[in-house]
C-alpha cells in the first residue's frame, strides 16, 4: 500500500492514528469538492459539464438562429467616472467577471425562462399591427418635406450636416465594414470588447440617421448587412447598458420608422438574450452579460451602476409592446419598486448600488457619467407613456428637486452648472456628459408644477449656456470632457486628464431641444458654431477623430471614430437645422443614443382608427 512507505505510519491494518485518519478523510473531501465545484467554471460546451448537471441546470431557452467599454459606462473615457467614450486604448472592462451563487441564479433562470418560453406572464399572440401604430402618430414622422427648412442658410448648413454624415459613413464602410468603429488615421476597423463578440455597431447605430436624411442607398447596404451578417449568437461578456441602448435601441427605431419585420424578428431574439442579466437576488440587472450563455449567470464584480441599470426602461418597454410580453415591461419596473423602497439620501440618488443587497454602495451622485441617463429616462418614460406613468413623472420632479437643491451651483461670473456630490462635500466639476442636461429640463418644463414652468425654461438656458462656454473657451471651439468651477477656474479644464473631446453629442442634444421648445436663432447660430469646429479639427483624409487637447493650437488626433458620432451628434445637428415636423416631439422620444423611439398610446393602439387620421383631415 502507498502508505506504507510515508513516515511515521506503522504497516499494521494501515496503522492510522484517528487524528491522521481524519487529516486526510478532510483533505480527499475538499479534493473531491473542488473538482465538482470546477464543473460550475467549465464552458456551457464541455461535455463532463453537460453529464454531471444535466439533470440540475435549468433548459435554456432555444431563442432561434440569428446571427472599449465606453469605459464602464455610457462613451467612457479616461478618468473612469466621465463614462461615455474613448473605446480605442481601453475597450478594457473594468469589473472582473465572477459566478453568482448557484442557488438562486438557476431558480430566477428557470422562473424567466418559463415566461418567455410562453408560460407565466407570457401571451402567445405575438403580432404587432404596425399600420395601426402609424395611425395612432399624430403627424408623419418624416414631416411634409422631410422637415426641409424654407430659409435657404438653414439648408445650407443641414445640407453640410449631411455631406459630414456621408463622408464618415463612406470612409467607415471603405475602411472598417462590419467592424464596430472606424479608426480614420490608420484607416483600419476598431472591434473592443464591451458588445461580447456583437458586430457592426457603427451600422446598427447609423440605420435611422441614414434613413432620416434621405441617404438610402448607404441605408440600403446597412440593411443588408443587419439582415446577412449581423451575428446574435456571440458568445463573450458584453455590457448590458451599451448593447441595449445601441443595437436594441437602433433595431427598435428601424423598425419604427420602416416598418420592415426583419428588423423586428432581430431586436426580440437579442432582447431575450438580456434578461438572464436580470437574475439577481434583488432583480437589479447586471452590468455585464454573456450573450451566448443562457445557463449561467455570470456577473460583474461589485455594484451596478444607476445610469446603467436606469437606462433600461424605454427600450424594455418597447419589446413589450413588440412581442406581447410582459416580462420586458415587468423587469425594469421591478427596478422602480426597489429604488422607490430605499432610502435617498436628501433625496439624492448615489451612482452605486449592490444587486445583491439592494442597498446603496458609497453616496457618489452625479447628474455626468455614472448617473445621467438615469434621470434622462425617468422623464422620457413618462413623455413615451403618452404621459400616463405618473411615477415616472413623480420620481423625476422629485429628483429634480433635490439635484436643484444640492447640485446645482452659480459660479462668481454667474454660470449656473451642476456639481458633484460626494457624501455630503461637492466637487465643483461638471463633466461633458453633464450637458445634456439642459435639454432634460427644458423637455420636461411643460408638465412640472405650472408655476415653475418658467424656472424650468430659465435653468435649461442657463445649463446650455454654460456648456456652450466651454465650448467658446477653448482654442478649437470644441469643449472639454470636464470642466470646473474652482481655483479661479470657470468654465475650463484645469487636469491635464479631461482636456480630451471625442465626438461627444451631449452639447448639441441641448441645443436642439432648446430651438424646438423656444425657437431661440442663437441655438442654431451655437451649433452652425459646432459644425465649423468639426470640420476644421475633426475631419480627417479618412473620417472624423477625437482630439486630446481642446485648448491646443496643433491638435493630436485619438484616431477613433466614435459610432455615436454618427448616432447622435450628426443626427442632433441635422434636425438642429430641420423643421419641427422631422421626428415631431409630440410623437417621438429619443433614447440616450438618440434613437427615436414612438410614444405609445395604448388607448389608439387597442382601439378603432388612429389619430394621425383626424389629424390629417384638420
Amino acid at each position: 500500500m502507498v502508505f506504507r512507505k510515508l513516515p511515521g505510519v506503522s504497516a499494521s491494518g494501515m496503522g492510522l492514528r484517528l487524528s491522521q485518519k481524519f487529516v486526510f478523510l478532510l483533505f480527499l473531501s475538499g479534493l473531491v469538492t473542488l473538482c465538482f465545484g470546477a464543473l460550475f467554471f467549465l464552458p456551457d460546451s464541455v461535455r463532463l459539464k453537460r453529464i454531471f448537471l444535466s439533470k440540475t441546470e435549468s433548459q435554456p431557452v432555444t431563442v432561434g438562429s440569428e446571427n472599449d467599454v465606453r469605459e464602464h459606462l455610457k462613451k467612457g473615457a479616461k478618468d473612469p467616472e466621465h463614462l461615455r467614450g474613448i473605446t480605442s486604448a481601453k475597450g478594457e472592462t473594468s469589473t472582473k467577471l465572477k459566478a453568482l451563487s448557484r442557488k438562486s441564479s438557476v431558480t430566477n433562470e428557470a422562473k424567466t425562462d418559463k415566461k418567455v418560453a410562453g408560460g407565466e406572464g407570457a401571451n402567445t399572440d405575438t403580432s404587432f399591427d404596425y399600420n395601426k401604430f402609424q395611425k395612432c402618430l399624430l403627424k408623419p414622422h418624416l414631416g411634409i418635406e422631410h422637415g426641409k427648412p424654407s430659409d435657404p442658410q438653414t439648408l445650407q448648413r443641414r445640407e453640410k450636416v449631411k455631406e459630414m454624415m456621408k463622408f464618415a459613413w463612406d470612409n467607415y464602410k471603405s475602411f472598417a465594414w462590419g467592424r464596430n468603429e472606424l479608426r480614420p488615421l490608420t484607416r483600419n476597423g476598431h472591434i473592443g470588447n464591451m458588445f461580447g463578440g456583437l458586430r457592426g455597431a457603427s451600422i446598427v447605430d447609423s440605420l435611422d440617421t441614414l434613413y432620416i436624411m434621405g441617404l438610402m442607398d448607404e441605408y440600403n447596404d446597412a440593411k443588408e448587412w443587419v439582415e446577412t451578417s449581423l451575428d446574435l449568437n456571440s458568445n463573450g461578456e458584453a455590457s448590458l447598458f451599451e448593447v441595449n441602448i445601441r443595437y436594441v435601441g437602433g433595431l427598435l427605431s428601424a423598425y419604427y420608422l420602416t416598418g420592415e419585420e426583419m428588423f423586428k424578428r432581430k431586436v426580440m431574439v437579442l432582447g431575450e438574450k438580456l434578461l438572464p442579466a436580470f437574475n439577481t437576488p434583488t432583480g437589479i440587472p447586471r452590468g455585464v452579460i454573456n450573450l451566448g450563455s443562457w445557463s449561467w449567470g455570470w456577473a460583474s464584480a461589485g455594484s451596478s451602476i444607476l445610469a446603467e441599470f436606469g437606462t433600461l426602461h424605454l427600450e424594455f418597454v418597447h419589446l413589450s409592446e413588440l412581442s406581447n410580453n410582459g416580462i420586458y415591461t415587468e423587469k425594469v419596473m421591478n427596478i422602480r419598486k426597489l429604488l422607490n423602497k430605499i432610502e435617498k439620501p436628501h433625496g439624492l440618488y448615489p451612482n452605486f448600488l449592490s444587486p445583491v443587497s439592494g442597498n446603496w454602495v458609497q453616496h457618489h451622485v452625479s447628474i455626468g457619467g455614472l448617473g445621467d441617463s438615469f434621470y434622462e429616462y425617468l422623464i422620457k418614460s413618462y413623455l413615451m407613456s403618452d404621459k400616463t406613468d405618473e411615477e415616472a413623472k413623480k420620481m423625476y420632479y422629485s429628483a429634480l428637486e433635490a439635484i436643484e437643491a444640492n447640485l446645482v451651483q452659480k459660479s462668481p461670473g454667474g454660470l449656473t452648472y451642476m456639481a458633484e456630490w460626494r457624501g455630503g462635500i461637492l466637487d465643483h466639476k461638471m463633466g461633458h456628459l453633464a450637458c445634456f442636461s439642459g435639454g432634460m429640463v427644458v423637455i420636461g418644463a411643460d408638465d412640472g408644477a405650472p408655476e415653475k414652468r418658467q424656472h424650468y425654461l430659465d435653468l435649461a438656458a442657463e445649463i446650455t449656456h454654460t456648456c456652450h462656454e466651454s465650448y467658446s473657451r477653448s482654442a478649437t471651439k470644441l469643449g472639454p470632457e470636464a470642466f470646473r468651477f474652482d481655483g479661479g477656474a470657470e468654465a475650463t479644464a484645469t487636469r491635464l486628464s479631461d482636456r480630451y473631446y471625442i465626438l461627444r453629442p451631449e452639447v448639441i442634444e441641448s441645443y436642439m431641444y432648446m430651438w424646438r421648445l423656444t425657437h431661440d436663432p442663437k441655438y442654431r447660430e451655437w451649433g452652425w458654431e459646432a459644425v465649423e469646429a468639426l470640420e476644421q479639427h475633426c475631419r480627417v483624409e479618412a473620417g472624423f477623430s477625437g482630439i486630446r487637447d481642446v485648448y491646443a493650437q496643433t491638435v493630436s488626433h485619438d484616431n477613433m471614430q466614435q459610432s455615436f458620432f454618427l448616432s447622435e451628434t450628426l443626427k442632433y445637428l441635422y434636425l438642429l437645422f430641420s423643421d419641427d415636423d422631422l421626428l415631431p416631439l409630440e410623437d417621438w422620444v429619443f433614447n440616450t443614443e438618440a434613437h427615436p423611439l414612438p410614444v405609445v398610446r395604448k388607448s389608439c393602439l387597442q382601439g378603432e382608427g388612429g389619430t394621425h387620421d383626424k389629424t390629417t383631415s384638420e
